[in-house]
């Protein structure tokens, strides 16, 4: 595996005293929904600890965390890395973020405000950007940020809460899809959310979802084998 190295250093800022524990984790969280973080990759405390310059103790407790919600795994004493996806894995995750992220943007398309069809708008239109000029990082940001602006459109924090761990276990490997085209294919189904939600369509707001999850789904497949 990969370790952390002056070669490939995490773009963390220092975090403040406030929130520490919180703080730590979500920026942890953020890096490995982002693609900061990648499979193969290995990560030690001390590592994460001085890029934010904290301790190693409230680095070590939201690794414990972020271990317990399957997003991370254990190498050794210090060190951790993204969990190996195994094709049993992957087809759950896609089984089960098809019915709780289509349930999102059916729900969205019900309640969804002028102001977050602007801003998906926006976020597409980076994604469209990202893919000629090869910025894999910024496609994932734009990716995650587009898809999160459309499950709080649904109204219900707990889905979100629910969503967001399923992400934590699964977007890591998005950062496998581009050589396949898959990001090309992934903002059709975009457009068609958009478009979808626009006309405050539930129906074709999740079939749209559904196609987006199992293209990525089909690709990686053929990937991790």
């Amino acid at each position: 595996m990969e370790t952390l190295t002056e070669k490939r250093r995490i773009a963390v800022e220092p975090l403040d005293r406030g929130t520490l524990q919180d703080r730590v984790y979500n920026q942890i969280a953020g890096l490995i929904l982002d693609g900061g973080i990648v499979p193969g990759q290995l990560v030690t405390i001390q590592g994460l600890a001085e890029a934010f310059g904290v301790s190693a103790m409230p680095v070590r407790e939201a690794l414990k965390r972020l271990t317990a919600a399957n997003a991370l795994d254990v190498v050794s004493g210090r060190s951790v890395g993204i969990p190996r996806l195994s094709l049993d894995r992957l087809g759950d995750l896609r089984n089960v973020r098809s019915e709780i992220e289509g349930t999102a943007a059916a729900w969205a398309a019900r309640a969804i405000a002028p102001a977050s069809i602007a801003l998906l708008e926006e976020q597409l239109d980076r994604m469209e950007r990202s893919i000629p000029a090869s910025d894999t990082p910024d496609y994932l940001r734009a990716n995650r940020a587009f898809h999160f602006t459309i499950y709080r459109a649904a109204g219900s924090p707990t889905l979100v809460s629910l969503i967001e761990i399923l992400w934590l276990q699964i977007s890591p490997y998005f950062n496998l899809l581009r050589a396949s085209g898959n990001y090309v294919s992934a903002n059709r189904h975009h457009r068609a959310m958009v478009d979808a939600l626009t006309r405050r369509d539930e129906a074709a707001a999740s079939a749209a979802m559904h196609a987006d999850i199992t293209g990525s789904f089909e690709v990686l497949e053929k990937i991790i084998v």
